[in-house]
């Protein structure tokens, strides 16, 4: 276990560390970066490109390991020197391989439609019809939802709007150095371990992708860590969202051999804060009368700044809203009845209930509504 881990998460790591550095020199040559604005925290033009580097990370070493063990598969033997623990995982991965295939399809197609609105700012109505016609393609592919709902369409429905939300929720998180990507290396690496440790058989089909997606972003986070040298851009932001969206539909949250049905929700508590993030901000702009899709400095962690907090520390105390209602997540297999499950989704919503009160109080702030915080 432990080799496979170190295989999955090494390898991506280092592609991904090693193309972000080859971007952070291109870009600037090609003119592809992020210049100041009015709606940007950056006061200098920082490169872009850094998703293309997250993207090699994921696709190169999952390719290769796709097309490795279809090889391996049509030797008379296993070689001696391959490991007995995943030989037998072979035959999985490789009935397995239309899905892969499929997933990946859909991260290119999305992280070249998020280039090439990095290169021409397109708008959004175009990039929401092509998230929806992706997400069907996907739903129609297989990857899907069942939500213990007899009719098929309910549970296709809803992974549809899981996979456009979750997309443009990492895109909405992508307004602060490091932000993005460290909440999607904490949502991958938690669902690996859900995958791994939380049900009677180890998960390993999901749980190595989710460590390749982990190892990608840690490599790209050493470029962009505050204070950033590339930013991701919507090449990678909706390419996290995208990738965690089909994986966590993928993954079998559910064991019929140890779990009830309350541990579906864990999902919902590992990306809580992203989800609380998107919908917030999307209610606050309808209610301004303006485009939910509109940038703005609204989000969670442009509160945070304006009660005080650095930039970087406001993302560390994201990070670590993040984690704590990630761990209420992991705690779900542990509880026993729907009693103690309502008592985590609790404790989550009333985290989220302080979230929403440090933003109404960097709201009030900010607008000069309240004497006692100015």
């Amino acid at each position: 276990m432990v080799a496979l881990i170190a295989a999955c998460v090494c390898s991506s790591l280092i592609v991904s560390l090693t193309a972000t550095a080859a971007m952070r020199r291109l870009a600037p040559r090609w003119g592809f970066v992020d210049r100041p604005s009015a709606r940007k925290i950056h006061v200098a033009p920082i490169a872009l490109g850094g998703g293309v580097g997250i993207w090699l990370g994921i696709v190169l070493p999952i390719s290769c390991a796709q097309i490795g063990a279809a090889v391996l598969q049509r030797l008379p033997e296993t070689p001696a020197w391959f490991p007995g623990d995943l030989a037998r995982h072979l035959a999985g991965m490789n009935a397995r391989a239309g899905q892969v295939w499929l997933i990946l399809a859909a991260a290119t197609v999305i992280s070249a439609l998020g280039l090439l609105d990095d290169l021409q700012n397109l708008g959004w109505r175009p990039k929401l019809l092509v998230q929806f016609a992706l997400a069907s393609g996907l739903v129609m592919g297989g990857i899907r939802a069942t939500v213990f709902v007899a009719a098929p369409w309910v549970g296709g429905a809803l992974t549809v709007l899981w996979i456009v939300v979750l997309t443009n929720a990492f895109n909405f998180l992508d307004n602060m150095d490091g932000l993005s990507a460290g909440m999607g290396l904490i949502a991958a690496v938690l669902f690996a371990m859900i995958m791994l440790t939380g049900t009677s058989e180890p998960r390993w089909f999901v749980a190595s992708f989710l460590l390749i997606l982990a190892g990608s972003l840690a490599g790209f986070l050493v470029h962009n860590w505050p204070p950033a040298r590339i930013f991701m851009g919507d090449t990678g932001s909706c390419l996290i969202g995208l990738l965690l969206a089909c994986l966590t539909v993928t993954g079998t949250f559910y064991d019929y051999e140890q779990s009830n049905r309350y541990v579906m929700l864990a999902p919902g508590c590992v990306l809580a804060v992203p989800l609380y993030d998107f919908c917030s901000v999307v209610m606050i702009r309808l209610a301004q009368g303006r485009s939910p899709f509109h940038a703005d400095k609204w989000h969670f962690s442009h509160r945070l700044v304006t009660l005080g907090l650095s930039r970087r520390y406001a993302v560390l105390t994201i990070y670590l809203i993040t984690l704590t209602t990630g761990l209420g997540g992991l705690l779900l297999y542990q509880v026993r009845g729907w009693f103690g499950a309502g008592l985590v989704v609790a404790f989550v919503l009333a985290l989220l209930l302080v979230v929403a009160i440090l933003e109404a109080a960097g709201y009030r702030r900010e607008a000069g509504k309240d004497p006692e915080l100015s």
